[in-house]
């Protein structure tokens, strides 16, 4: 078997692996950054923000994001009125595993019906559970399909990772989608409960 040895470029520039050619180019859009936030959104066509039809994908990423208080959920939720309201009715489906640091207990995977949603205008957690310990955070992405169709809903993925407030590790795999033929054309993030006290948060389009 022969080994195929990847440029710089990646696998972009991979043709020689079966179908995988031209996999696209995230563009930087715009990088919110919190200091004892509320909330963190993005709206369309506010402050150099493009959440429209010139990219069918759309990716955001969120690094260190450390809560104001203790043991609170990171989640999000999008609007389709430039963010007048952020209630969308959504869908969603959410598992994790978990691990403490000291190696205690026994790890483990679970779909987690406490944090799923079925026909709800509630935000979607992307990560719960995360600390305020001057060390914990969350980082992770999301990834939302075509949010400006007119026909079809509009589905995400997300994935993250926390180390919580009892210290230990949650990996969160959330899916879902929004429940609507309208364009979304702002998101918002926010905790539970409380402020993002520190991170950032940045949308890239898929070109």
């Amino acid at each position: 078997m022969s080994i195929i040895t990847l440029n710089n470029r990646g696998v972009k520039d991979a043709t020689a692996i079966g179908s995988v050619t031209s996999l696209g180019n995230m563009i930087f859009i715009k990088k919110l950054t919190a200091s004892s936030s509320a909330t963190l959104s993005f709206v369309d066509g506010s402050s150099d923000v493009v959440l429209d039809d010139t990219y069918k994908e759309y990716v955001f990423t969120f690094k260190n994001i450390h809560p104001s208080n203790d043991n609170k959920d990171f989640s999000f939720q999008a609007s389709i009125d430039s963010g007048s309201n952020y209630n969308v009715t959504t869908t969603n489906t959410l598992f994790h595993a978990f691990h403490y640091e000291n190696d205690s207990g026994t790890p483990y995977v679970a779909y987690d019906t406490s944090r799923d949603l079925a026909q709800s205008t509630s935000f979607t957690v992307l990560i719960d559970s995360v600390g305020t310990d001057n060390d914990q955070n969350a980082s992770g992405y999301l990834h939302l399909f075509n949010p400006s169709s007119t026909t079809f809903v509009k589905h995400f993925i997300a994935n993250a990772v926390t180390n919580t407030q009892n210290d230990g590790a949650i990996n969160c795999y959330t899916a879902g989608y929004f429940n609507t033929a309208s364009a979304i054309d702002a998101v918002q993030f926010k905790f539970s409960a409380n402020n993002i006290d520190a991170g950032d948060i940045c949308l890239y389009g898929i070109k």
